[in-house]
Parts: structure tokens; C-alpha cells; sequence
């Protein structure tokens, strides 16, 4: 006589864990969810895995390589911190009153997305009717395949130059992106622990292209804005941008050049189309 085992298909003894603990596994790797995330220890339903593209995206190979002139290269880890390019489409919107961007790889796969949080009856009604929206706070999330928060993004109000605090979902301070001026090339600095560790630099002065140095100004990524269609640019505010790391890079300096990456827009062209 067998027994019928209640644990849902696909979890497992966590093999890091306690021999109690559950952890789920996708069919080819272990997720970070554990029924020790649960009230009580019950085992969750099969958390949402994020669904593939079956193969590659022309579209997205497209903005890549022939847009933004990014070369095609190897299969990175598949997550924001570990994939040399990152692809970052805005949601285009006739009327914008919250951002939200798709990340994903340079084959269009998911990776993650941002999403502006933290947005008032009050705030959305300021944006729709005037600009003002600009001056005032905005928070982002930056969230992963599986639309967990991996950081957290707050931009104070501002009257001229733009800040942008990052810290880690549990509130562990990360660093900041700080403006350093309002006329010509716009530059930012990329501080961590009180010390500049890099910074992002304005090709243009629309801002449309920045690289990004590290603490010896040696280029470290670059983004490229590239091309959302006449329809997009005409009718919407949207905006798409690819981000090329060069070669794997040390933590804080990793997170804050991915955070840079995805929420330039908010920091720099919050109120028109590229003006400051």
C-alpha cells in the first residue's frame, strides 16, 4: 500500500537547507523560494516561472546590434546582474502616469522589469494636468524574472539636479547616483560608502547616450538609446535604451551601474523628451 505524498510536483528537500525545508526547482534550476517563506512551514503552489522566448527575438536583436551597434555576444547567467547586455523597453502610454519598463537579455528573454510604486491619487493627477510631477519624489522597484524586488530606488524631490538613493530590498543602503550639473554634457556621479567609485557620462547634450567609468574614468558599460518607432515617438513618452557591460564587475559598482542603467530616464528626463 503507497502513500500519496501532498507536496505539490517540483518541490524538493532544499539541498542547502534544513532537511524539512522545501525548495522548488524548475526543471532546470533552484528557485529562491522555500515553504519556510510560509506561514506555518505549508509548502506554496509552484511559484510563477517566467516563460522563455522560444528562441531569439528579432525585434530585440535588432535594437541590439543594428540601433544601438552592440555586438552579438555569449550567453550570460541569465539574470539583471549577470547578462552582458540589457535591453530596457519603456511601456508606451498615451497618457504616462506611472513609468514601467520591460528588462530583458539581448535575445529578448525576461529578465526583470521596473516599476514606479508609491504614487498617489494626488501625484497622478499632478502629472496628468501639468509637469510639476518632476520636482516631486519618485520610488522605483527593480524587480526580477519572477517579480521579487532585488532594489529598491528613490529619487528625493528635486529643483535642478537629480539624486538617486539605491538600497537593497531589505533597506541595506547601496549607494547613490548624484547630478553634477545642469548645462552641457550631463554627468553624474556614482557614490558608495561616502566615495566616488564611478560615474555616467552624457555624449550629447540631450543626454541620449552615456558612458559609464569607473573610479580611474576606465569605460566600464555603456548606454545607447535607441530607436521606439515614429508611432512611439510621435503619440507616447516612451523610451528604449540597451545596456552593455563590458566585462563583470565588483559589487557595489555592478548594482549601481544596473540601477543607473534602468532608471536614467526618471533621473534625468522625467519631464520632455530628453530636455533635462
Amino acid at each position: 500500500m503507497t502513500t500519496q505524498s501532498n507536496t505539490p510536483p517540483g518541490w524538493y528537500p532544499d539541498p542547502q537547507g534544513a532537511p524539512q525545508t522545501l525548495r522548488y526547482w524548475d526543471g532546470a534550476q533552484w528557485t529562491q523560494h522555500t515553504n519556510a517563506d510560509q506561514p506555518g512551514g505549508k509548502t506554496p503552489a509552484a511559484p510563477q516561472i517566467p516563460q522563455q522566448q522560444a528562441g531569439p527575438d528579432p525585434r530585440v536583436q535588432q535594437q541590439v546590434q543594428q540601433e544601438a551597434g552592440v555586438a552579438a555576444s555569449g550567453a550570460g547567467g541569465g539574470t539583471l546582474f549577470t547578462e552582458p547586455v540589457l535591453v530596457v523597453n519603456q511601456k508606451a502610454k498615451l497618457i504616462e502616469l506611472t513609468n514601467e519598463y520591460k528588462v530583458m537579455d539581448q535575445n529578448g528573454n525576461s529578465l526583470g522589469s521596473v516599476v514606479q510604486v508609491g504614487q498617489g491619487v494626488l501625484k497622478k493627477i499632478l502629472r496628468f494636468v501639468s509637469s510639476i510631477d518632476q520636482f516631486l519624489t519618485h520610488k522605483l522597484e527593480i524587480r526580477d524574472a519572477y517579480g521579487q524586488p532585488v532594489l529598491l530606488l528613490t529619487r528625493p524631490r528635486k529643483i535642478f539636479k537629480s539624486r538617486v538613493v539605491v538600497q537593497r530590498p531589505d533597506g541595506q543602503p547601496v549607494g547613490e547616483i548624484v547630478q553634477q550639473n545642469m548645462f552641457g554634457k550631463i554627468n553624474f556621479a556614482i557614490n558608495a560608502n561616502g566615495q566616488k567609485v564611478g560615474a555616467v557620462k552624457a555624449e550629447n547634450w540631450r543626454a541620449w547616450n552615456f558612458a559609464i567609468v569607473d573610479h580611474a574614468d576606465n569605460e566600464v558599460a555603456r548606454i545607447t538609446k535607441t530607436w521606439e518607432g515614429l508611432a512611439k515617438t510621435l503619440f507616447t513618452t516612451a523610451d528604449n535604451y540597451v545596456l552593455q557591460i563590458h566585462y563583470q564587475l565588483p559589487e557595489p559598482l555592478l548594482s549601481l551601474v544596473v540601477a543607473t542603467a534602468l532608471t536614467v530616464d526618471t533621473a534625468l528626463k522625467q519631464d520632455s523628451r530628453g530636455l533635462g
